[in-house]
């Protein structure tokens, strides 16, 4: 066991191999079985040219094969970038030839419909899950190959993830926490106080229903793995569903966006009732704002000392937590920041404010990236010389030192837990022949908190239709990212400087609300 290193797969599947490390429907991974499979793509992938520091791009719905990836990518000493299995050929293209990425994993339904992709770049191979396709190796090729000599990886590998800005060009993010590579101190105090929120103990049972191409699916993974925990894998969510899976595997910890806890608790009566939730320890909400009403609910139902919130940004990582006994004492706070963490609540000018008075938040966590991948430092105006990160949220902090995030200062729109860039929108509406301007804003929605509307402003003697606008977006947005709603307006209201008041646009719909996300 010399190369193996503690509280790894590899570990796990020396020392209990035949404990069930992960769960889909019917399928059922062992340690063992996970750490065979792990060298098989390894070697698998090897023999097809890919090497150490090769970027491999995991395109897939939550499903047993992405831990299988991910520890054949640790193996071989290679970056996992998780992308939206969602994205447009367009849209993967950009994220391909922006990161440098060789190697493209994916599970789409028809994989042959993502080779406009890959075209121009120095892709060297591309692998596709459970469909064949030509210029495709299937993964079950890949499980071919022999699963000796075992290789051992240093747990997770180093993720990129792709978040958007206002510019609305994705930004890749690689994370400052790269196996192998010296942690300091504070870095190490930062990672296992965010890590005791979690509050995973060993023997839990973890359920994923987060999507792989954010940080918390990933790190839910990851985390059990750490613990030597099963995991259950929904690879779509449903209400129903997911209650019945906690019910049969016991499941103990389980992450979800508001939007899960609401489609929860709209189940009738006799659905909650006849499932058995007593299990659950560690219930975690975040990734959008939680209405106090949906936590009353949830502590109601899963019981007392269950629910904590983080709140965090991909380019700072979790920066609070409000625990389970301060959710009704601290109502609509994102909690205390983490160790190491500093929040500074700003004017527009910069200055720092006073407690209890809102403004821009700037966060400075040890793991606060420096820069994009393969883009220069960021500027002032995004990180300072002291390190703050501007996250582009509107908050305050109360006496207690506790945060409160009232609004966004960036546009982004959040829908069921997802992030929505309006700049990278509006860019596609305005490639419509007819379109002269658009402004896109998030309105309310009950079900997954805000949606995707559009308006727009056509060119002089020019006739469209919204319908024939929002079927325009399809070839080019994501389904998830386009407009539900669409007003064609005569004029967009601007300010003297020409500047879309998109705050205009957006008042009727959030007029009397508690808060403007």
């Amino acid at each position: 066991m010399s190369g193996i290193q503690p509280n790894t797969v590899e570990h796990w599947a020396a020392t209990r191999p035949d404990a069930i490390a992960f769960i889909e429907g019917d399928r059922r991974l062992t340690w063992a079985e996970l750490d065979d499979a792990a060298n098989r793509v390894a070697h698998g992938l090897a023999a097809r040219g890919v090497v150490a520091g090769d970027i491999v791009v995991v395109r897939t719905q939550i499903r047993i094969e992405w831990p299988i990836l991910s520890e054949a990518i640790s193996k071989l000493g290679c970056s996992l970038l998780g992308l939206n299995w969602r994205l447009t050929p367009t849209e993967t293209q950009y994220v391909l030839s922006n990161s440098g990425a060789t190697v493209v994993a994916c599970d789409d339904e028809d994989p042959a419909a993502l080779t406009p992709a890959f075209s121009g770049l120095p892709i060297k191979l591309a692998v596709s899950i459970g469909k064949q396709a030509p210029g495709f190796v299937t993964f079950d090729d890949l499980l071919r190959a022999s699963a000796e000599p075992p290789l051992f990886g240093r747990g997770r590998p180093p993720l990129i993830l792709y978040t958007s800005g206002t510019t609305g060009l994705p930004k890749g993010v690689v994370s400052v926490l790269q196996p192998g590579v010296q942690i300091d101190a504070r870095t190490n105090e930062y990672l296992a106080d965010v890590a005791q929120t979690r509050r995973g103990q060993p023997g839990g049972v973890s359920l994923l229903t987060l999507p792989l191409h954010h940080g918390a699916g990933p790190s839910q993974i990851w985390g059990a793995i750490q613990l030597g925990n099963p995991t259950v894998l929904m690879r779509r969510f449903d209400p129903e569903g997911a209650l019945r899976l906690i019910d049969r595997h016991r499941v103990s910890n389980w992450v979800g966006v508001p939007t899960m806890y609401k489609r929860l608790a709209a189940l009738p009566r006799a659905v909650l009732d006849g499932c058995d939730v007593s299990s659950i320890r560690s219930l975690s909400v975040g990734a959008a704002p939680v209405p106090y009403e949906l936590k009353k609910w949830i502590i109601g139902y899963f019981g007392e000392g269950c629910l904590g919130e983080g709140y965090g940004a991909t380019e700072v990582g979790m920066i609070s937590f409000l625990p389970p006994d301060m959710q009704e004492k601290k109502p609509g706070s994102s909690g205390l920041p983490h160790k190491h963490v500093e929040i500074s609540i700003r004017d527009a000018a910069g200055c720092e404010l006073p407690r209890n008075q809102s403004g821009e938040i700037w966060i400075r966590t040890p793991v606060t990236i420096r820069s994009y991948l393969n883009a220069k430092p960021l500027a002032p105006d995004t990180l300072d010389a002291d390190g703050f990160f501007r996250v582009g949220d509107v908050g305050k902090l109360d006496d207690d030192g506790y945060l409160f995030i009232t609004d966004r200062a960036k546009d982004m729109i959040i829908a069921g837990g997802v992030n929505i860039y309006p700049a990278e929108i509006e860019a596609a509406i305005l490639r419509h022949p007819d379109v002269q301007d658009v402004a896109v804003i998030g309105i309310p929605d009950d079900e997954f908190g805000e949606q995707v509307k559009a308006f727009c402003e056509l060119k002089p003697g020019h006739r469209a239709s919204e319908s024939a606008i929002i079927d325009f977006c399809r070839e080019h947005l994501a389904s998830y990212k386009r407009p539900k709603s669409l007003s064609i307006v005569d004029e967009l209201p601007r300010n003297t400087m020409g500047k879309l008041l998109k705050r205009e646009l957006r008042e009727p719909y959030w007029k009397g609300r508690e808060r403007n996300v």
